[in-house]
């Protein structure tokens, strides 16, 4: 029910009311846009995670997320710390869950009232007679009662804004991942081009010693030109293997948000031997990345915004009740009315051509293809954490292998070499024990590149990926260059 009152009034007599008015609006148009702008009376800044940057576990201290001098050698954790900070994937999650605490904040408006003002001046002209019209107003709205449609929507919000908040930790490991991986194939390059180095001076070496043979006549050209071919082959590898560098060191930058063109140091790794700290029950590595892993935490938060979807639904389509109220000015050629008002609003949806029932069909729809996602995730974490786990288990015992075919290939090259300076072995048992113990350096390095990335890898698989492995990869050591 609503009441109105009107009084025709002289306007010198009947002024205060649209000069309330008139200096309300006035006083609203005058706000600074950015007063509104920084304002935040929800506090959903304290919601909104911080900007992705590495964090020193254990420490409150965080990397300064720039980019070091020209000259300066980068380290592992420089690495990460500029592909979490600059890299656009990082900063696109990071602004989207931004976007969906701006939205739980949008959701909590709609408990409050609004005030609309309106201002208006027109001249009427009939019969060769003008009048002057002139109005304003104020009005107060304020939905008092939905049958839950704004808890509802604020749960959707709020639920979707978790999911973000979980996307965004996703995607932080996953770029951490792949600056790791990025990383160790840098170190990897290097080490093949150093392996590439050392098999051409043998293969160079080689062809000394046959060349020396040839000219005292104790060897054959067919040695001679044998082993042309394979120090050809050798420089030839070195020229790929220097290529290979040049692109993952590319690819390093792009990672870190830099230009591919972008020069680049890095400090040299340290030779760790592979430890067995991730030897442990499978099923209890499961368990525990279904509580950690943030893809899950997504999928679950999506879902009871989808369950949440359906009560909203369902409440759009049924009666609200509003108030609404404020006071009005109008003047008419040059007689003036001032009235107020106030009064309940009941909106009864009797018809919308059902509407609602298609729109909560298809809530509870997008609610089985939610619980489908969750369970396509929950099978997916144990997949990555099995596969995780075996990779990490073959890296480990392929690496202890390596180490003893690497050392039995120097020992059978250095023999058949001197066998052969010595005139008592041929050119082929030199040229394939250098073959073997160049295999046998790149199986070591691959080696070693598959154990780091194992570990990492099986780290994010379980959720648990941390500045913590970096200090373990690093010897402890914090970096050097801050």
């Amino acid at each position: 029910m609503a009441y109105i009152t009107s009084r025709p009034t002289a306007l010198a007599h009947g002024a205060t009311l649209p000069r309330l008015a008139l200096a309300t609006l006035c006083a609203a148009l005058a706000t600074p846009l950015h007063a509104f702008e920084v304002s935040d009376p929800f506090a959903i800044r304290a919601l909104t995670p911080t900007r992705p940057a590495l964090t020193i576990s254990g420490e409150l201290q965080r990397m300064p997320c720039q980019a070091l001098p020209a000259d300066a050698v980068y380290g592992i954790l420089e690495v990460v710390d500029l592909a979490l900070c600059k890299n656009p994937t990082t900063r696109e999650a990071w602004s989207y869950a931004r976007v969906q605490a701006a939205q739980v904040g949008l959701a909590q408006s709609d408990f409050l009232p609004t005030v609309d003002g309106q201002v208006a001046a027109s001249r009427i002209r009939a019969d060769s007679r003008s009048t002057t019209q002139r109005n304003a107003s104020l009005t107060l709205s304020w939905l008092l009662f939905d049958f839950g449609a704004r808890s509802a929507n604020l749960e959707v919000a709020t639920q979707l804004f978790n999911a973000a908040v979980s996307t965004l930790d996703s995607t932080v490991q996953s770029v951490f991942l792949g600056a790791l991986q990025a990383y160790y194939n840098v170190q990897a390059a290097r080490a093949a081009v150093t392996a590439a180095l050392e098999s051409e001076r043998a293969s160079r070496e080689s062809l000394s010693a046959a060349e020396v043979r040839y000219r005292v006549g104790t060897g054959t050209p067919a040695d001679r030109l044998q082993a042309q071919t394979a120090w050809s082959q050798t420089t030839l590898f070195r020229i790929r293997a220097e290529g290979v560098l040049r692109n993952s060191l590319g690819r390093l930058a792009n990672i870190m948000g830099l230009d591919a063109n972008q020069p680049l140091q890095l400090d040299d790794i340290q030779a760790s031997a592979p430890d067995a700290s991730f030897e442990g029950d499978v099923a209890t590595l499961i368990a525990e990345a279904r509580e950690r892993r943030p893809e899950l935490k997504a999928a679950e938060a999506e879902l009871k915004a989808a369950q949440s979807g359906v009560a909203y639904a369902r409440a759009a389509g049924l009666p609200t009740l509003s108030l609404n109220a404020g006071p009005r000015w109008e003047d008419i050629g040059g007689a003036s009315a001032n009235a107020r008002s106030i009064g309940l609003i009941v909106n009864l949806p009797l018809f919308s051509g059902f509407n609602t029932t298609y729109n909560v069909r298809a809530a509870e729809a997008r609610t089985d293809v939610q619980s489908a996602r969750r369970d396509n995730v929950r099978q997916q974490v144990a997949l990555d954490v099995w596969e995780a786990y075996q990779n990490l288990s073959t890296a480990t015992q392929t690496i202890r292998t390596t180490l003893d075919l690497l050392a039995s290939a120097e020992q059978s090259e250095r023999v058949a070499l001197g066998r052969y300076k010595a005139g008592v072995g041929n050119i082929l048992d030199v040229l394939n024990a250098q073959s073997a113990l160049a295999n046998a350096r790149l199986q070591r390095i691959q080696a070693m590149l598959d154990w780091q990335v194992s570990r990492a890898t099986l780290a994010r698989a379980v959720g648990a990926l941390d500045s913590r492995l970096l200090f373990q990869t690093n010897g402890g050591k914090k970096a050097s260059n801050r």
